[in-house]
């Protein structure tokens, strides 16, 4: 399989360990992903935002290719049982691809608002261990173990410590990807870094006994290009992920999905809302058939009917997101930054909502993003 990248080019999956990509790819809940943007709602602040789970899927299993290609050319002083195999490329090539299998509408934020319900690392798990799904099927065919192991390396653990950390770590091929994605469809150059150097500069930590080495890099040769990795990280949270209006309208659906939530929770009939929305909301949890009906699409369509609902908080915020209508965000300084100052903020924000006859649960909030560049209590790579 041969495909045309706007990120990486002319991508591949020729190989005999390949063929497990193009497989994967013909899978309903791979293609799903074509209806789950990966920005979410960015594109209402960087219009060129609409690039999606799918595309960064077959980039990220692209860049775990040629991390393959970079372990076996490193790994030949390792002992046998600890250099990859032809199951161990399958497993990575799956797990790379797979990652973000079980994301739900617009991203990060359907999950965050159904905080006792499945995160998306737990449908994806689902969806892998599933025999009901296309994806199992496909794992199985290949191996019938090989599910169980997917769905293991996604969360990180493998007895190959290299391997674990290229699927979930510090520096991943889901990071390498989403970098370069974002920046490149958010028309930024924050989020550029030297991949090509990187990858050459990658190598294997020490080994001890059994224990395969973790990931390292070479610090002569790769110091520039991992430290521009890890500053392309903080400068794209900085200027494109918290950008305010990405906030504004993120917090904005954030509080539709609430109401809509609320008012399912205490039985109300909601024209429009998905059934698996409805089911989360009575139960915290539903069938992963009903999940899998779920997109940005399908939210989209549930909108104009929220906007027409009896319940008025309801109607006011979907047309307000339709309209592109965002709430206005200020930046708090000084003393107003600090937590008691945005204690204080927030009361007197309220105190207004409620004097123009708003409801201050839903018309006012305080956003306090955080990012670390570096995680300094991961000692490896």
């Amino acid at each position: 399989m041969i495909l045309r990248d706007p990120v990486h080019g002319l991508v591949s999956f020729e190989s005999a360990g390949e063929e497990i990509v193009e497989a994967l790819l013909e899978c309903s809940e791979v293609q799903r992903l074509r209806r789950i943007r990966q920005l979410g709602l960015t594109s209402l602040a960087y219009p060129g935002a609409d690039h999606t789970r799918f595309s960064h899927a077959v980039g990220t299993a692209h860049v775990m290719t040629r991390f393959l290609e970079r372990v076996r050319h490193i790994h030949t002083d390792l002992p046998a049982s600890q250099r990859l195999g032809s199951g161990n490329e399958l497993e990575a090539l799956a797990a790379a691809l797979l990652h973000d299998v079980g994301h739900g509408p617009f991203s990060h934020l359907f999950e965050s608002v159904v905080p006792d319900g499945p995160s998306h690392e737990d449908w994806s798990e689902r969806i892998i261990l599933d025999e009901s799904t296309e994806v199992n099927r496909v794992l199985t065919r290949f191996d019938s173990a090989l599910p169980a192991r997917v769905a293991a390396l996604i969360h990180g653990r493998h007895d190959l410590t290299y391997l674990a950390r290229a699927v979930s770590g510090t520096f991943d091929v889901d990071r390498c990807d989403y970098l370069l994605r974002d920046a490149h469809f958010t028309g930024v150059s924050y989020g550029r870094f030297d991949l090509d150097w990187l990858l050459r500069s990658l190598c294997l930590g020490p080994s001890s006994g059994d224990e395969a080495p973790a990931l390292a890099i070479d610090g002569h040769k790769g110091l520039p290009a991992i430290e521009s990795f890890l500053l392309a990280r903080l400068f794209m949270f900085q200027q494109v992920y918290f950008h305010k209006a990405s906030r504004a309208s993120e917090w904005l659906m954030g509080k539709i999905l609430t109401r809509a939530q609320a008012l399912l929770a205490r039985g109300d009939e909601l024209v429009g809302a998905p059934v698996a929305l409805a089911n989360l909301a009575r139960s915290n949890t539903t069938t992963l058939s009903s999940y899998l009906e779920l997109d940005d699409a399908s939210m989209w369509t549930a909108l104009p009917a929220f906007r027409s609902s009896s319940d008025p908080i309801l109607a006011d915020l979907s047309a307000r997101l339709m309209a592109r209508k965002l709430f206005k965000a200020y930046e708090l300084f000084g003393d107003d930054a600090t937590p008691e100052g945005r204690t204080r903020c927030l009361e007197r924000a309220r105190g207004l909502a409620e004097s123009h006859g708003l409801d201050p649960d839903y018309y006012v909030g305080i956003d306090v993003p955080q990012v670390a560049a570096f995680d300094d209590t991961d000692d490896s790579l």
